[in-house]
């Protein structure tokens, strides 16, 4: 279930007061910051990790290590891109735990235990439905090919961007967004 964002019951302050609030240990002046940016952070977590239990437990990290490292936060860019950030990293880590557990362990592949898109969608033949299909279908992606494609077509990062960030080379980045999308036209034809 999705965290709910509380109605302020203050005035909207300057993202910078209440950086500075929250930073000084203001817990309601964080809570208001938790409040501005849980929905877009969240809806980032869920895109990159297709869980949405995962996602959960990754934006609740991603705002305890924001609590913990405000003091640290120096405006350099917005806080809401500092937090997005933030949560990139978190999903990152997370699916290279998951990647290591799992060559540990020898699974087989997670797409097979996956109900088929049509399975998933039956009796969908709306907007909404056409949206919950195409959400689907990203979150049936293989983890690498999904990140990469929520990063570069979800969120606007540059194909550099995505390369920096994941630390993989552009071809790579270029070829795994050719294969997602490939896949995704064909799971939603």
């Amino acid at each position: 279930m999705k965290p709910a964002a509380m109605p302020s019951l203050e005035p909207d302050l300057r993202e910078t007061d209440l950086v500075a609030a929250a930073s000084r240990g203001d817990q309601d002046a964080f809570e208001q910051i938790y409040r501005r940016h849980v929905d877009r952070i969240h809806a980032l977590c869920l895109r990159l990790c297709g869980d949405p239990d995962q996602a959960e437990q990754l934006v609740q990290a991603a705002f305890v290590q924001a609590w913990r490292h405000l003091p640290g936060f120096r405006g350099q860019s917005g806080l809401g891109t500092w937090l997005h950030r933030l949560a990139v990293n978190l999903v990152l880590d997370w699916q290279r735990a998951r990647a290591r557990r799992a060559r540990r362990e020898l699974t087989t592949d997670p797409l097979a235990e996956l109900p088929s898109l049509a399975a998933l969608g039956a009796g969908l033949d709306n907007r909404d439905g056409d949206r919950l299909d195409l959400e689907r279908a990203i979150a049936a992606l293989p983890d690498g090919a999904r990140v990469i494609f929520v990063l570069h077509e979800v969120e606007g990062y540059s194909v550099r961007e995505v390369s920096r960030l994941l630390r993989v080379a552009e071809g790579t980045v270029k070829t795994q967004l050719f294969r997602a999308r490939r896949r995704l036209r064909e799971v939603l034809r």
